[in-house]
């Protein structure tokens, strides 16, 4: 079987070598000429609305998927009249729009932050009067790592942010005094099987995730699974999808969905029986899912802008290095760590010596 995925990054590197295995090749769709992807299939070099490439793609492979929401979802749309794509376009089209989101939520009984549509600097003003402040203002679309969002604290903080963000929709949250974030990665196949890993907690520096520690026995364990079924439920998704949440007050509330294989779930490749990876493309393919059970104690260390000496991180017990082949760059996400041990203190101790590394580089 060939997959096609859109987009040529290090969430479709992990694809293809989860899903090499398993007999499938791959061919990847991304305008970038270095695209990380391009070592593991064939490497169609054109932009998501070229509709000659999207067709020749569509030509040479069995069933296509993106690896991110930052496609159109016009282009998902275009690709299903030749070929099935999964998850949807439809699911794609409110998964990249926190207003689409947002709504979706709510009209799911979802508990959210509240929110308000942002059209213009009016509509903020009129929005931070009726919500308050604290709040954050985000992009609807296109808005990742803590870009395309500027919290607001003061009035002065909000005179201009319109134009700041770069006078494009956007969405006015209030904001959460939240004890904790975490994550739910959850997959479901083409027949409606569904099954979900355990909740992440995950530490951000400067909005870019750093650190995700599976958990035992999370108490809303239960609560995200019920939110994250409703949605999928909803979108009669396929595939992967990430329901991030704060914790607050003994609850959770929905902060965003993502639709795909998600960084908070690369502590399964190493820390559960079957990875995220692996499972999503049994989901596309139509084949059985895979074990979401936990193998011992595990978490994920992001490497940010560089990646430690390889020879000191594999010297870690149990510690897995995933460089992604990517040049070194401030803020890129260039590769990641992978830990796993029989107990928490066990992995406590090794998280402390991956960020000494991280500190060193």
């Amino acid at each position: 079987m060939k997959i096609g995925v859109i987009g040529g990054g290090q969430l479709g590197r992990m694809l293809a070598l989860a899903g090499t295995p398993l007999g499938m090749t791959f061919a990847f769709l991304d305008p970038a000429p270095d695209a990380c992807s391009q070592a593991l299939g064939e490497h169609i070099r054109a932009d998501y609305g070229d509709l000659d490439h999207l067709r020749q793609l569509a030509d040479e492979v069995d069933l296509v998927t993106f690896e991110f929401e930052s496609v159109p979802a016009e282009t998902v749309a275009f690709l299903s009249q030749f070929v099935p794509v999964y998850p949807s376009a439809e699911a794609l089209r409110i998964a990249r729009d926190r207003w689409f989101e947002k709504s979706m939520f709510k009209d799911l009984g979802i508990p959210t932050p509240e929110f308000a549509d942002i059209q213009s600097q009016v509509d903020l003003d009129a929005a931070v009067a009726t919500i308050g402040l604290p709040a954050v203002l985000k992009t609807r679309t296109l808005g990742y790592d803590g870009k395309g969002q500027k919290v607001l604290r003061t009035a002065a903080d909000v005179a201009g942010t319109f134009a700041e963000l770069g006078s494009v929709p956007c969405l006015l949250e209030g904001f959460v005094p939240f004890s904790g974030e975490v994550s739910l990665i959850a997959v479901r196949g083409r027949d409606g099987e569904t099954r979900f890993y355990p909740l992440v907690h995950n530490s951000h520096e400067q909005g870019i995730l750093r650190l995700s520690i599976a958990s035992s026995q999370h108490p809303q364990q239960k609560l995200a699974e019920d939110y994250a079924s409703r949605v999928l439920k909803q979108l009669d998704y396929v595939g992967v999808l990430a329901f991030e949440f704060f914790e607050i007050d003994g609850g959770l509330k929905a902060n965003e969905i993502a639709p795909r294989v998600h960084n908070s779930g690369h502590w399964t490749i190493e820390g559960s029986e079957c990875s995220q990876f692996e499972n999503h493309l049994r989901a596309v393919a139509g084949l059985p899912l895979g074990s979401t059970k936990k193998v011992g104690e595990s978490a994920m260390l992001n490497f940010i802008g560089s990646v430690p000496a390889v020879d000191k991180v594999i010297a870690i017990d149990d510690c897995h290095l995933h460089h992604y082949g990517k040049a070194f760059k401030v803020g890129r996400k260039v590769g990641h760590a992978t830990l796993r041990s029989a107990d928490r203190a066990t992995l406590d101790r090794q998280i402390t010596a991956v960020e000494s590394l991280i500190d060193q580089a």
